[in-house]
This record gives structure tokens, C-alpha cells and sequence, in this order.
């Protein structure tokens, strides 16, 4: 599984990186009968939304997965990066539950 990691009005710190992957990366396991064939690639990108305020849901976080015929997508907004990027990987682990679900016989 690659994970390409963006970030969007906002330094991609070393330590948001490898948060970004350790979070991100733990839905691996799941994807483990896909990733064999190698055809998961994930897209994350982390930013602000606005420069002008300091206060409230300013960072966001969206990841999309690609998956053998389907791309699944999570988004997030919030006032800590790593939450919203926490509650991106709760999203798409349901996204993955329900898809792994429809393939299975």
C-alpha cells in the first residue's frame, strides 16, 4: 500500500508525516487481501482551511482510497489536524468494512 501524503497551506512537519502514515497506515491490515495484487494506493491531504481565523474547525483532513473497481473517500474538519485525520481513518475503516462486505461471496 503507498500512501502519498499533501499538505495544503500548512508545513508537513516530519512528525505530521509520520502521524499521517502511522494512523493512515494501520488500515493495511484490512486491506491486506487487495494489497496483494498491489492495487492500493491511498491519497491523503492535510491543510488549513482559512489563514484568517485562529479558532474552530480550521484544519482538515480527506484521504481517498483506491481499491480494485471502487475509490473510497473520507473527509474531515476540525480544530486539531490530528483529530481530524483520526476521525478520517474511523471513516474510511467503515467504508472498507462495508466494500469488503459487498465482495465476499
Amino acid at each position: 500500500m503507498s500512501i502519498d501524503i499533501k499538505a495544503t497551506q500548512l508545513d508537513l512537519t516530519p512528525a505530521l508525516k509520520a502521524y499521517v502514515e502511522e494512523k493512515i497506515g494501520a488500515l493495511e491490515k484490512l486491506l491486506a487481501r487487495f494489497n496483494a495484487e498491489g492495487a492500493v494506493q491511498v491519497w491523503v491531504e492535510v491543510g488549513r482551511t482559512t489563514r484568517h481565523h485562529h479558532k474552530g474547525d480550521v484544519f482538515r483532513a480527506e484521504a481517498n482510497v483506491r481499491l480494485p473497481h471502487a475509490v473510497l473517500r473520507a473527509e474531515d474538519d476540525d480544530f486539531d489536524v490530528r483529530v481530524a485525520v483520526d476521525r478520517v481513518r474511523d471513516k474510511l475503516k467503515r467504508e472498507i468494512e462495508k466494500y469488503k462486505a459487498l465482495q465476499s461471496p
